[in-house]
């Protein structure tokens, strides 16, 4: 039933992958800035007439300049970023009985799993949902729809919180955070590059016309940097969903571990699927954060390579079987099923 044996290679292999994706932005960039930086070059050196005309790799150097400084931005704001997005705000002083329920239960589950408490939210929208953000375990925090809070019990809440609190403490927050943010900033970044695309002929270099090799390289170039400027988006909410699949099943594992009752969670988590109003409140950007496809989408229902592709989550009626068969195995050594 325990998540222990898993979580020191998912803590490390979720470093490597914070580290990978950042350094993965800033060269896609770099490319589409020094890529349309060579497009222009070889096109202008190409033609018969008149001199090379660009010499400065303006463009690569702005891009690169600001895809760094989004990605340090991506890494120091995500959380709030994301926590923006979905309009939820923090729950300082409870008002409601499950307001307050929700504080005790956050406090509890982080004592349990060892760790700080982490700022709680609240997100008006009746469709129950919850999601983990932060870049660590002192920066996190855990937000809630209120159609959570509406639909389960305490028991159940707990199992919810645990879950998340797993995702703080094997740092799954500090990857899926990350890849939110600079997944927004890639379709923002390359939806403008292409406003900019149609603007002009990019491909004019100097006076006379283009010839020889250089304008067949010239030529070469520049459909490799439209192709990667239309593709990026896609891939990259592609990647988004591929990392976070996985991760579902460890924190289900890491909340039956932190409560000691995987049947709370199984029931949460049926109870959270019989709902099928998407959660208006949370956008395809950060869906892969949820504990639940905020979106309804039919993929997530899937398995195979297929799914595991584009799904954000594993079927759900999987995830309650896994926690049913955990729940079944602790009654078992513990005497308590009853005699057939």
């Amino acid at each position: 039933m325990t998540a222990g044996p898993n979580l020191f290679e998912q803590q490390a292999r979720n470093r490597r992958l914070t580290v990978a994706w950042l350094l993965l932005f800033i060269l896609f960039f770099a490319w589409l800035g020094f890529g349309g930086d060579l497009a222009l070059y070889l096109a202008a050196a190409s033609r018969t007439e008149g001199q090379v005309a660009y010499r400065f790799p303006w463009i690569g150097l702005v891009v690169t300049t600001i895809a760094a400084i989004t990605a340090w931005v991506s890494w120091r704001k995500g959380p709030q970023q994301v926590l923006w997005s979905t309009g939820a705000r923090e729950l300082t002083a409870p008002q409601t009985f499950e307001e307050k329920q929700l504080v005790n239960v956050v406090e509890e589950m982080a004592i349990a799993a060892g760790l700080p408490r982490p700022r709680v939210y609240v997100i008006d929208d009746p469709d129950p949902n919850a999601f983990a953000t932060g870049r660590d375990a002192s920066t996190a925090c855990i937000a809630v729809t209120t159609g959570l809070l509406a639909a389960v019990n305490r028991e159940e809440l707990q199992g919810v919180i645990a879950h998340e609190m797993g995702h703080v403490r094997n740092l799954d927050v500090r990857l899926m955070t990350l890849i939110a943010s600079l997944v927004g900033v890639i379709v923002v970044l390359s939806n403008g590059m292409g406003r900019m695309l149609r603007g002009g002929n990019w491909l004019r270099g100097g006076k006379g016309k283009a010839s020889g090799p250089l304008a067949a390289a010239a030529l070469v170039v520049f459909v490799l940097w439209v192709i990667t400027l239309i593709l990026a988006p896609f891939i990259s909410r592609i990647m988004a969903m591929a990392v976070s699949r996985d991760r579902e099943y460890l924190a289900d594992a890491t909340g039956a571990e932190l409560t000691r009752n995987p049947a709370a969670l199984a029931s949460a988590l049926e109870k959270i699927e019989t709902h099928e109003a998407p959660t208006t409140h949370i956008k395809e950007g950060a869906a892969h954060l949820c504990i639940a496809d905020p979106l309804g989408r039919d993929v997530n229902l899937k398995e195979g390579r297929l799914a595991d592709l584009l799904a954000t989550h594993p079927p759900m009626v999987m995830r309650i079987t896994r926690l049913k068969g955990m729940a079944f195995q602790q009654l078992k050594a513990a005497g308590q099923l009853p005699a057939t």
